[in-house]
């Protein structure tokens, strides 16, 4: 190698690096302290009424307890083999609610024969909640993962369905009309004008989808099945184990903090050519 070449590859590494950094103080300065202030008040409240006795522990143990009980089940039992039941189901669970509801819900947006075939069906079933289809899907498919899969997809469809048929159909005119004076192809209008506008729809039905496959989870664990999140909450409130109860609370919690929080992050990537208000 020349020693061009090596002065050339360590200006490229120092170049690299402030970048990094840059990125990283970046990121830092985006976090916002003031949303840590309610749940430290929390906590405080928490400890100090379990430590002064005003609510007794079989209802609310002290945090250190919960803490402890935290330790506990990750080590000395299948905390983490739960947690990833879960997360497999709610991940498979996402995908095919969400992919199935995107494709039909361009189909039917960019067709009103489609709508109107797909229509009476779907609004009449998106009527009855996903956990009153359980006891039939239990029938059909047992206590497994592909029953609770399919109940919690269901749940996942029509939220994002909506969204992206209305996405679709409040595409501006405007746009429509310009597009028709550039004789544009029926292809070029769907991927050049009516696809991009209705992403912003399209995005915000899947992190609320996503919330709300994590939180349907724990219904479905718990009224079928032997392991995950929801079974260990039933499980822990038959035996009054409260501070395991405590446990999946705070985990299912976090976690679904997480989950929202990169949906935001993917959504605003996607959507970094949409400014709008910023509050």
């Amino acid at each position: 190698m020349s020693t061009a070449e090596v002065v050339n590859g360590r200006l490229a590494a120092g170049s690299a690096g402030p970048s990094r950094l840059s990125r990283i103080q970046s990121f830092l300065a985006r976090l916002d302290p003031i949303g840590l202030i309610l749940p430290a008040l929390i906590l405080a409240l928490w400890q100090l009424s379990s430590s002064r006795g005003w609510v007794n522990p079989v209802f609310l143990p002290e945090p250190r307890t919960v803490a402890s009980a935290f330790w506990k089940m990750l080590t000395e039992q299948d905390l983490a083999l739960d947690f990833l039941a879960s997360v497999t189901i709610v991940g498979q669970a996402f995908i095919y609610g969400s992919l199935a509801a995107v494709v039909l819900g361009i189909a039917a947006g960019l067709s009103r024969r489609v709508e109107r075939f797909l229509g009476p069906t779907f609004d009449t079933i998106r009527h009855i909640p996903g956990i009153a289809w359980l006891p039939l899907i239990v029938l059909w498919l047992g206590l497994g993962a592909p029953a609770k899969i399919l109940v919690i997809a269901k749940s996942v469809f029509f939220p994002v369905f909506l969204n992206t048929l209305q996405g679709i159909r409040n595409v501006d005119k405007a746009h429509i009309e310009l597009a028709q004076a550039l004789t544009l192809t029926r292809w070029q209008l769907v991927r050049r004008i009516i696809i991009p506008s209705a992403i912003p729809n399209v995005m915000v039905s899947l992190r609320y989808a996503a919330g709300l496959a994590w939180a349907l989870v724990v219904v479905a664990e718990g009224l079928s099945g032997l392991e995950g999140l929801g079974f260990l909450i039933f499980r822990a409130q038959g035996l009054l184990l409260t501070d395991q109860l405590l446990v999946c609370m705070v985990v299912i919690g976090g976690v679904g903090f997480l989950i929202d929080r990169s949906m935001y992050l993917l959504q605003r990537r996607v959507l970094r050519w949409k400014q709008g208000f910023e509050g």
